[in-house]
């Protein structure tokens, strides 16, 4: 992977959670580096560009609509007009609206050639307003979907809840996301480097996930047991969940490709975020691969350590996850012994 391409950060979070309020820390940071900048509004009249400090970045508008639909072609073309400047910035950050699904712009740098071989997504950061996100949750599948995709959360405004509280909202947000490290802060007062250069979504630093993965505190690896467990209503339907399947058998790479590739066009819509490491025969190296809805991309990476268990861990996050259909095709497409 080109280590001369440019990081990108993406911001995510509900309205009024504090997206505004971190970038302008970002900004303002005494880090050393250069960003770009790209704020997204819903409506025809920005006001958010309005509430950005004044800084020497680069600083890029697009209000003529959603950025999870519409402007998905805007955002490839201002990010294409920014690769043509002289390169005046040493990464990307782009403030979504709140109301914006973070999938379809993940998806961007999927779809786009130059994209993939001048940028890389980095991460993608969430911002939860800690008193509101509760009712946000019951109210709307993008607060959902913005946790779900994220690589960290930053739980923000705790000093508007009880210290008692914040236990159960954790709770919630693990439902959903189990993978992901959470912030408790004020005022977006995260460490910088917690969240700035981690390199969390191309999955080198899936290790720190896979602690997470065997932990027996999930009951089965990956099962994060809540309210729907006991509950076999029509919520269990709508609700973002996530799995872990798992194999010990060396896998053919080329079969597992395929396969992945045919479950994603067919169940894409579903499937939010799938990330995995692969023991791919025949090859001593990690076979790492990131999914989006329907878009995947992987390549071998580090090679497995000595003492490095080589097994194969797929991660889904989602709606309506069969773990028996995603088990049996794992399952089919373990090299020939």
């Amino acid at each position: 992977m080109p280590s001369e391409r440019i990081p990108v950060t993406l911001l995510t979070g509900y309205l009024g959670a504090g997206k505004t309020t971190l970038l302008n820390r970002i900004l303002t940071g005494d880090h050393g580096r250069r960003y770009a900048v790209i704020v997204n509004e819903f409506g025809e009249v920005g006001i958010d560009i309005d509430l950005v400090l004044p800084a020497d970045e680069e600083l890029f508008e697009m209000n003529n609509g959603c950025v999870c639909c519409t402007v998905r072609g805007d955002l490839i073309r201002t990010l294409h007009s920014l690769l043509e400047r002289p390169a005046q910035f040493d990464a990307i950050i782009i403030e979504a609206t709140g109301l914006a699904d973070p999938g379809p712009v993940a998806q961007t740098f999927f779809v786009d050639s130059l994209l993939q071989e001048r940028l890389v997504l980095d991460s993608i950061t969430t911002v939860v307003d800690a008193r509101h996100i509760l009712s946000a949750l019951k109210d709307s599948t993008e607060a959902e979907e913005q946790i779900a995709f994220a690589d960290q959360i930053i739980l923000n405004k705790i000093s508007l809840v009880m210290e008692s509280e914040l236990p159960a909202i954790e709770k919630k947000l693990r439902a959903i996301n189990p993978f992901t490290p959470i912030y408790r802060t004020d005022r977006a007062q995260v460490p910088l480097e917690n969240i700035l250069g981690k390199g969390s979504f191309d999955l080198e630093r899936i290790t720190r996930l896979e602690s997470e993965f065997l932990s027996p505190a999930h009951g089965e690896p990956g099962h994060v047991h809540d309210e729907h467990c006991e509950q076999h209503d029509h919520s269990h339907d709508t609700s973002v969940t996530s799995l872990v399947i798992e194999s010990d058998q060396p896998m053919d790479a080329q079969r597992l490709s395929d396969w992945l590739n045919e479950y994603l066009a067919v169940h894409g819509e579903d499937i939010l975020r799938a990330k995995g490491i692969i023991n791919a025969a025949g090859d001593d190296r990690r076979l790492v691969f990131q999914g989006v809805h329907m878009m995947v991309e992987g390549d071998f990476q580090r090679p497995w350590g000595p003492n490095e268990r080589r097994q194969s861990q797929m991660v889904f996050i989602g709606r309506n996850l069969n773990r028996a259909e995603l088990n049996a095709g794992m399952a089919a497409c373990a090299a020939s012994q």
